[in-house]
């Protein structure tokens, strides 16, 4: 008996020091990415958008005053671009070249114009497709070095045009995720005159070192900020006021090595939604996963916290939630979403610290979104890390895992979750190796009631 109890207590100790020990490197991978993180270095140039003959009046369209700053900045191999405070109304989106900053002085508003024709067609992608759309209002492509700092506002001003096409859309939704099925080429994925695909707020494709810090982000035509096929990113300190249809907050898509820090919320849309392409397309790219993502210290409050997928078909790993709170009611507070046309895979991923109140579901994993998918590209979920979460009530579930029978969810561990209150607690579906250890849905059960 005495040697029996010594392996007992030498086992259990193992155990103890294994699981501290993937905490610690948990930590170290985050950190090792934190530091890997390039910021941009702009050159000292500075400049005022006034003196190029832009007026905060609200009414002086300064679209040529800010082309004229930015082309100034590009002939001295970059700078920075001063906004003061004022109200600036842009007709037609902002370009960025390499090595230059993009600063709003506290008081300073950009107000971009919505008339489509004011925004020429350019390389993007919608929803994970590849194809020529209307340029984001603000835009960069193949750059490096780029900043958008301050205080300052950036307003879409969707509610005038924009948001009118989202009943618009559907046709040329469709149309889209035919041409990536069929794999029609890039070159006639053309979109624009005559069709309702809104452009991004903010979006930088193909470009590294880029930081986004300070402003608030309001009325957002599509997303807000789309990081596309880019690496090396800052984004920290933003504040969020935008609630137009799928108004999501920051959307990585082929992206790696990301900061998001500091960040408040409040946004129509998923709050941090990663992607990596749909179904052919991003099978096609697997070689371009979103991957090595670090989110800290947020406050959430829109419609998700963190979401994974569903546009996810070339993979999504080693991402890292720590240490953030919600601010409001969220539909989903964790939430990882695919179907049976996407496949790829997502895993390695670590939720720890995060507080919740009032949610519909506070951790849902499925690989059958909506009930899609044609069951020839079902996808893996697997590796997922959750700890010390708690929530305050969720309305229909606690914890939803679900997967195919031949493609299950594994290796998932659920440590310290308490759910004060929820309609179900736990449903497990096609899973396996799910570790639970102290899971606490409704009141805690202390000692059991004796009989009489």
């Amino acid at each position: 008996m005495k040697s029996n109890s010594f392996c007992i207590v030498l086992l259990l100790c193992f155990n103890a020091l294994f699981s501290q020990t993937k905490i610690v490197d948990k930590k170290l991978e985050m950190e090792r990415i934190v530091n890997r993180i390039q910021l941009p270095v702009i050159p000292a140039y500075k400049i005022k958008v006034t003196d190029f003959g832009a007026k905060g009046d609200s009414v002086t369209n300064c679209k040529p005053a800010f082309d004229k700053a930015m082309k100034a900045c590009s002939k001295n191999h970059g700078g920075t671009i001063v906004v003061p405070k004022g109200v600036y109304t842009i007709n037609g989106p902002i370009h960025f070249v390499s090595n230059v900053e993009l600063h709003l002085e506290t008081g300073a508003k950009i107000r971009f114009g919505s008339n489509p024709k004011d925004y020429p067609l350019v390389l993007t992608s919608w929803e994970g497709t590849m194809l020529y759309n209307y340029s984001p209002l603000i835009y960069g492509n193949n750059v490096e070095n780029v900043a958008i700092t301050g205080n300052g506002i950036i307003d879409g001003e969707a509610k005038n045009t924009w948001i009118k096409w989202k009943p618009l859309e559907e046709k040329d939704k469709l149309l889209s995720r035919e041409m990536n099925h069929t794999n029609v080429p890039l070159k006639e994925r053309v979109f624009g005159k005559g069709h309702f695909l809104r452009p991004q707020l903010i979006q930088f494709l193909n470009s590294e070192n880029i930081l986004i810090e300070g402003v608030t982000i309001e009325d957002s035509p599509f997303w807000c900020v789309h990081l596309l096929k880019s690496k090396s990113i800052t984004l920290r300190g933003l504040k969020y006021d935008a609630h137009n249809n799928n108004n999501d907050g920051i959307d990585p898509e082929y992206s790696s090595d990301i900061l998001i820090e500091n960040i408040q919320f409040n946004n129509g849309d998923d709050n941090v939604a990663i992607k990596a392409g749909r179904d052919d397309e991003g099978r096609g790219n697997s070689n371009s996963p979103s991957e090595n993502i670090v989110i800290r210290n947020c406050e959430f409050k829109g419609l998700h916290a963190v979401v994974i997928g569903s546009e996810m078909s070339a993979g999504v790993r080693n991402v890292f939630v720590d240490n953030c709170k919600a601010g409001g009611y969220l539909k989903r507070g964790i939430y990882i979403k695919t179907n049976s046309d996407r496949g790829g895979y997502v895993r390695d991923l670590y939720f720890s610290n995060i507080a919740f109140g009032q949610v519909e579901d506070c951790i849902y994993m499925t690989a059958n979104y909506h009930g899609e998918g044609s069951g020839l590209h079902p996808s893996k979920i697997s590796d997922v890390s959750i700890s010390n979460i708690s929530c305050e009530s969720a309305s229909n579930a606690a914890i939803v895992i679900e997967g195919f029978p031949e493609k299950k969810v594994e290796n998932i561990v659920l440590d310290t979750i308490t759910v004060k209150s929820a309609k179900n607690g736990m449903t497990l579906t096609n899973t396996q190796n799910i570790s639970v250890n102290e899971i606490i849905i409704g009141d805690k059960i202390g000692v059991p009631s004796s009989v009489k």
